[in-house]
This record gives C-alpha cells, sequence and structure tokens, in this order.
C-alpha cells in the first residue's frame, strides 16, 4: 500500500486528492493546522476513525511555518508522495499580509524540501505552482514562459517553484511541479471570486441578498474543474522522470463572462445585481492568463473532462441546493449567515 503525505488537504485541491488517492488504495496522510474552530468540512465525509479497522485516512498536526512539525512527522511516516498544497493562496490577501504569505508559500515549500532531504525519505515530491507567477507575461503561457509576477502571493510561489527546481537538480530529489491555471469547484472557498459570484446568484435568487460587488470584470482567466487538475498531480509522479507542467484548458474567459452564465443559469440579468467596486482591484492586476499545456498532453495524456460551461453550471448548480437545504432550516438564521460571510468576502 503507497502512502501519501498532503499538506492543504482541508482544501479544495488537497480534499480531491485525498478522494483520488484513497481511491487508488493509498493510506493518506494529510496535515492541518491547530485551530478554535473546526476546518474540516470537505473532508468530513470520507473521515474514518482512526479505531476502525482497515483506516487509511489520517490526519496530523502539523504546519508549514514549523519545520521541526515536518520533519517529525516525515521521519515517522514515510511518506511514498508528497504533495504540497499548502498555502496561503488568497492573491488580494496577499498583498495585505505578505510577509505571512511569504512565510507559508516560499519558505515553507524549503522547510519541507529541506526536511525531506535531512530525513533521508526515499518519496516523489509534488509542488504546487501557481499560473499567477506569469503575471503579465502575454499569452500563452507554458512551462518556458518567463515568470513575471504582480502579487506578494506570485512572488512566494515563484520562490517555492525555483527552490523544487533547485532541490531536483542539487540533491537528486524526485521533484516536480505543476503550474496550475485556475480550478473551481462547488468547494472552492467562498472568497474567490468564482464562488463569491455562484453562491451570490443562489443568495439572490432567493431573496437573500441584494447586490453582487466585484472588482476588474475584464480580467481573464482560463479557468478548469478542480478533480481534473488532482488528478495531473498524481500523473507527474507516477513519470519515471521528474519534470514541471502547466496545466490548463487552453480557453480563457473574462470574469464578466463567467458572471454572465451564472446568472443566467438562474434566469437572471447580472446587469441588475452587479456593481463594480474599486476596493477589490487589486494594486497590480494580471489582466489575461491562459495555457499552453500541450506538454502535459503529450506526456503525461492528460486532457480536462469539463467544459468553462459545465463548470459555472455545477458550481451555481450545487450553491442553489446548499441554500435550499439551509432555507429549510429557517430563513432568519440563513440571512444573519450570508451578512455574515459578506463582511468577510
Amino acid at each position: 500500500m503507497r502512502k501519501a503525505l498532503i499538506t492543504g488537504c482541508t482544501g479544495q485541491d488537497g480534499s480531491y486528492l485525498t478522494e483520488f488517492l484513497l481511491d487508488r488504495g493509498y493510506e493518506v496522510h494529510g496535515l492541518k493546522r491547530r485551530s478554535s474552530s473546526l476546518n474540516t468540512d470537505r473532508l468530513d465525509h470520507i473521515y474514518q476513525d482512526i479505531h476502525e479497522s482497515g483506516a487509511r485516512f489520517f490526519l496530523h498536526y502539523a504546519d508549514l511555518t514549523d519545520g521541526s512539525s515536518l520533519a517529525t512527522l516525515l521521519y515517522d511516516l514515510r511518506p511514498d508522495e508528497i504533495y504540497n498544497l499548502g498555502a496561503q493562496s488568497h492573491v488580494k490577501v496577499s498583498f495585505e499580509i505578505p510577509e505571512f504569505t511569504a512565510d507559508v508559500v516560499a519558505i515553507g515549500t524549503l522547510r519541507l524540501l529541506e526536511a525531506t532531504r535531512r530525513t533521508g525519505v526515499k518519496c516523489r515530491f509534488y509542488q504546487a505552482s501557481s499560473s499567477e507567477m506569469f503575471g503579465s507575461a502575454p499569452p500563452p503561457q507554458s512551462e518556458t514562459t518567463p515568470f513575471h509576477p504582480r502579487s506578494p502571493y506570485a512572488c512566494a510561489k515563484v520562490f517555492g517553484h525555483n527552490i523544487t527546481v533547485n532541490y531536483r537538480e542539487s540533491y537528486g530529489l524526485h521533484a516536480s511541479s505543476g503550474i496550475l491555471f485556475n480550478h473551481e469547484s462547488p468547494r472552492r472557498g467562498e472568497t474567490f471570486v468564482t464562488r463569491k459570484i455562484t453562491r451570490a446568484v443562489a443568495h439572490i435568487k432567493h431573496g437573500l441578498q441584494q447586490k453582487l460587488y466585484l472588482g476588474n470584470l475584464d480580467a481573464r482567466r482560463d479557468w478548469g474543474y478542480a478533480p481534473d487538475y488532482v488528478r495531473a498531480m498524481w500523473l507527474m509522479l507516477q513519470q519515471d522522470t521528474p519534470d514541471d507542467f502547466a496545466i490548463g484548458t487552453g480557453e480563457a474567459h473574462t470574469v464578466r463572462e463567467f458572471v454572465e452564465l451564472a446568472f443566467t443559469h438562474a434566469d437572471l440579468d447580472w446587469r441588475d445585481y452587479v456593481e463594480v467596486d474599486a476596493r477589490y482591484f487589486r494594486p497590480a492586476e494580471v489582466d489575461y492568463l491562459c495555457a499552453d499545456a500541450s506538454k502535459a498532453r503529450r506526456v503525461l495524456g492528460w486532457e480536462p473532462t469539463v467544459t468553462f460551461q459545465e463548470l459555472v453550471r455545477i458550481m451555481v448548480g450545487e450553491d442553489m441546493k446548499n441554500v435550499e437545504a439551509r432555507l429549510k432550516g429557517g430563513t432568519e438564521a440563513l440571512q444573519l449567515a450570508v451578512t455574515a460571510e459578506g463582511r468577510h468576502s
């Protein structure tokens, strides 16, 4: 039985990757940060009591800002595969907490690589790089496109990417990086623009919200379906030779297009509800990201399975179901929850 360790397993990608690996017979270990409130909602449906026979999914307290916890865990577990997905991953927020973002995203990656090297664990390592590293580089962007990061998050990801390449070349680690373009799902965090849109559509449709405030509607992104992208992560670590791969659909759409499709799915005219708020603009904008994933298609045999239109439909449909289910528990309680969530979006 192969053993995998996932940082960031409580996030969107981590939860899908956990499911994916469990389906393939892995024993899966995930890192979670200590918090006074539970943050395992995306994993609750696959949680297994460690006292049950045959349990193959385990959570451990550790943190990318704590090198000793990483080294101890690696020494004890001796995983066959490591997937480094942990991050402060919100681009806009990274401008507000740049030092913390760099500590987790950049130095956290270095800590994990160094722990892997020093413990002597023989494993394959996946680094979650990001299309945000390309910044203002003209599309389409591929593995050979020069990086021009436009946010603290993107700068930190460039360091994480380059240090992964350095450890591969310096110490012979089987370390690969996936330069993933935007990938979404119903498990996307509520403050990310795609989920912010689809949740607002569901709330507006049911009379719980009047307006949706957004930033740059002209930004173009290559949006795919998150479960497709975790499959690409796994495929990278099944290769004999480690390498870097850009992963995306090769098709870009504006935020405005996403908004229009989402509202149309609910039979609403987005222009009646959406307003632009300059506070949501980034200090340095990234205008156009679109993947050239030809290498991944050729080497990994990877293809996306969900179209942009299907992705929007899936996300709106799931948020509609969530609101309808919560309405059964009381409109007043749901309205209070919507108001509270709005303060943080």
